[in-house]
């Protein structure tokens, strides 16, 4: 099915982004001038009061056409127009980010297809009846094999197969999806490459994996974070408080020529531009499109929020907790060799440990079964012929096995069957002990197998770490970000793993229970915690933590817990998270700076103009030499507009993320931010009197 339409997107933005296309242009105006309404505006005040500004010169505008005023009806047409370009480009802003999103939402809906699914009613019997795909539902049944499309989202109860997920995640290489896993969670759309699934489906119509995709990206569905709904507040009360203070000046300007005799009323029109000049109009015009941005910078690094809040938290966050299996290591442990017990041989060791494990679902009891028929020739039982009951594997109990007519033969983890075999009065070898801990020290997972109260031996699994974990953790130690691997294993093995990953604390033999009291205890001091996980048993603590990032290759339970979904299942894809979180943060602080700064100058320019025939003496701060009190006006009101237009790319892109501390990003807020927003005014408003004059607009 090719390369994925987020794919294609992620790569374009790593290079020369191309904000400004033909393709996005037209529709996002098309987009800004349907929002012009009070309706859609009332959710920006700051942008709201400039539509009344806007609706205000207008009806001055016309009212000027029909009595004379002492102001020229060009100048307030003018003055009305780039008004209303204002709120225009504040709204295309906003569309522009959205539509960004759209069009991939667009793609993703084009790779929709009418899909066959083949019905059945038990999973045992796979003879099936041809359905549509929408007409399946929640733990309807299903049987794909080689070349069928999988027919929505669900889990697999039976089979091995290799799937085609490039549809989703844009990777060409095909992934093992199996019953009984921490990798048994399908999604609809993907490709059967090879044997065979039966699938339960987890979805009803309109709520599969891909819809939701379809529903986050589309960032007019984007809610609000509290950050950026505070930011709201704030810009609201810096509207209001302007407006106070504009609306005061009137009756002001009324006294002061009635007293001094001389002078002019200060004219309504010039008011509306003093107010909508001193108002936060830059940050209040660009504020969503910032935020929407944010969301599209993480689904072009193949990571779907379901919550704008958490990427912001992304950016604050101190604490990252990792799952081991499936996580750090690449999740499917395999059994590498069998150690007998003193008197114990290989063959009766491989023999247990194949009997012990036909009815372990798991990857790492098919291994073993795998392990003692390949290297140790061990034939392969007949289940009929032994008349055995088994026992299967459990996570709580961690173990299983098979009770034959004159015994039990149990596999497990070494503190369970050690703690069985105590129970039953039975002894443990200390030198078999001592071979476990020599395995855990080397990096794999022990199991023991033994025949009733006997241990015959150990079975090791090895782990394999994923290619340059050890490389990222140390870029997020630099960031500030402790890494912390949480696991069930036993705290040899935790440890071995742990050193070789390079994290810098571990939790071994974790409950789901440890984990939330765990999160929990960092999160009551205060501190912002992020978990990246796969398994079910981690969808407690995924819902828990404020950052929650499961693996696509993992459970549907992780998934719904989670509130991030990395498409490429890649641990050390926190980095970008964290780093897109920081840079939305840093890009709204700088942004915001700007704003207010820019408000600074803009006063300086206007408040001495608009107030020159009211107050002559107000001329001597005309430090700017604008050639005349209109002009001046004029030139703020038209920088006002154009300021949010050329801001636009960088409220997209995002300001450049570099790791420094809240103090030098302050600093570097107010030196460049702060103190750009204070000269650029100067010099845009100087060069737009300028060329108004050179063309006589005034």
């Amino acid at each position: 099915m090719g390369t994925s339409p987020m794919k294609t997107e992620k790569g374009n933005h790593s290079g020369k982004s191309r904000h400004f296309t033909s393709q996005s242009i037209i529709p996002s105006l098309w987009s800004a001038i349907s929002h012009l309404t009070p309706k859609y505006l009332l959710n920006n005040p700051v942008m709201f009061v400039t539509y009344i500004g806007c609706v205000f010169t207008s009806g001055l505008y016309i009212h000027s056409l029909y009595v004379s005023t002492k102001e020229s009806s060009s100048f307030i047409l003018q003055i009305a127009l780039w008004l209303w370009f204002t709120v225009l480009f504040a709204n295309f802003a906003e569309a522009m980010a959205e539509r960004r999103g759209k069009a991939q939402a667009e793609t993703l809906k084009k790779s929709r297809k009418e899909i066959q699914a083949k019905k059945i009613s038990d999973v045992n019997d796979r003879r099936y009846s041809l359905v549509c795909a929408t007409q399946l539902r929640h733990n309807d049944i299903v049987f794909v094999e080689a070349g069928d499309i999988i027919p929505g989202d669900g889990q697999v109860i039976a089979g091995v197969a290799s799937v085609d997920e490039s549809a989703i995640t844009g990777e060409s290489a095909p992934v093992i999806r199996e019953s009984g896993a921490d990798r048994d969670s399908v999604t609809g759309g993907t490709i059967i490459l090879s044997d065979w699934l039966v699938i339960r489906i987890t979805s009803n119509p309109g709520e599969t994996f891909l819809d939701r995709m379809i529903s986050l990206v589309e960032g007019a569905k984007r809610q609000r974070t509290p950050n950026e709904i505070a930011l709201s507040i704030l810009l609201a009360g810096m509207t209001l408080i302007f407006l106070m203070v504009v609306m005061t000046l009137l009756p002001y300007s009324f006294i002061t020529v009635e007293k001094s005799g001389h002078g002019a009323v200060i004219s309504l029109t010039i008011l509306i531009s003093l107010l909508i000049c001193l108002i936060p109009t830059t940050i209040g015009g660009l504020l969503s499109a910032i935020g929407i941005a944010g969301m599209d910078r993480l689904i072009r690094n193949n990571v779907i929020a379901t919550s704008g809040r958490a990427v912001e938290a992304a950016g604050d966050v101190s604490i990252l907790l990792l799952d081991k299996t499936g996580t750090i290591t690449m999740g499917n442990r395999q059994a590498i060799a069998f150690y007998p017990a003193q008197g114990i041989s290989l063959q009766s060791l491989a023999e247990a440990a194949e009997l012990s494990s036909l009815a372990d679902e798991t990857p790492e009891g098919k291994s073993i079964v795998q392990l003692a028929h390949q290297k140790y020739k061990i034939n392969p039982t007949d289940i009929n012929s032994i008349q055995a009951t088994f026992i299967p594997f459990s996570a709580e109990t961690r173990m299983s096995g098979v009770k034959l007519s004159n015994k039990e033969i149990l596999k497990g983890a070494v503190d369970k069957i050690v703690a069985y075999i105590q129970q039953h009065n039975g002894s443990v070898d200390e030198v078999i002990i001592k071979k476990i801990e020599e395995i855990a020290r080397s990096g794999s997972t022990p199991l023991v197998v033994s025949d009733g109260t006997k241990i015959l031996g150990a079975v090791e699994l090895k782990d394999v770490i994923k290619t340059g974990i050890k490389e990222r953790l140390a870029e997020l130690r630099a960031m500030g970000i402790k890494s912390i691997m949480i696991t069930g294993d036993n705290p040899l093995t935790a440890a071995t793993i742990g050193n070789e990953a390079g994290v810098d604390d571990f939790y071994a033999e974790a409950t789901p229970e440890i984990k939330l009291k765990l999160i929990r205890k960092y999160q009551e001091n205060g501190q912002l915690v992020a978990m990246v996980g796969d398994g079910t048993n981690d969808a407690p603590a995924l819902a828990q933590t404020d950052v929650a990032v499961a693996m696509n290759s993992g459970t549907q339970a992780a998934k719904e817990a989670a509130n991030m979904v990395d498409l490429d299942s890649d641990p050390t894809k926190l980095i970008e998270i964290v780093k897109i979180g920081k840079q939305l943060l840093m890009t709204r602080g700088a942004l915001t700076t700007f704003s207010i700064a820019n408000d600074i100058a803009k006063y300086f320019a206007i408040l001495p103009a608009a107030f020159s025939n009211t107050v002559p003496g107000l001329k001597i701060l005309n430090i700017m030499h604008l050639s005349s009190p209109h002009s001046a006006i004029l030139s703020a009101v038209i920088f006002n507009a154009l300021i949010i237009i050329i801001l636009i790319p960088l409220a997209l892109k995002g300001v450049k993320y570099r790791a420094l501390s809240a103090d030098k990003l302050l600093l570097n807020n107010i030196i460049i931010y702060g103190l750009g927003g204070i000269i650029i005014p100067f010099i845009g408003i100087k060069l737009i009197d300028i060329l108004l004059n050179a063309i006589g607009f005034i």
